[in-house]
């Protein structure tokens, strides 16, 4: 298994360019792991709190959880 990693500040393309290896691999032979799905839970904050947080900055995602699932992955499929 080759995990690449796709990074960049948002609207900077990074969903094309994974569109793109998508289309050009054979099919079923791609999955997707959107660090979208890594966000830290914001759950106990107000609503108020919550605006506030800059989601672009690299302490808004769960990279630990991330780094587990991929190993988790990783030898699941060995």
């Amino acid at each position: 298994m080759l995990i690449i990693g796709i990074t960049g500040g948002t609207g900077c393309g990074k969903t094309t360019v994974v569109n793109q290896i998508i289309n050009e691999l054979p099919e079923n032979e791609v999955g997707v792991i959107s660090q979208d799905s890594y966000y830290n839970d914001l759950s106990h904050l107000s609503m108020e709190e919550r605006v506030k947080v800059n989601f672009d900055h690299p302490s808004s995602i769960d990279f630990d959880l991330l780094a587990a699932h991929l190993v988790a992955l990783k030898k699941a499929i060995a």
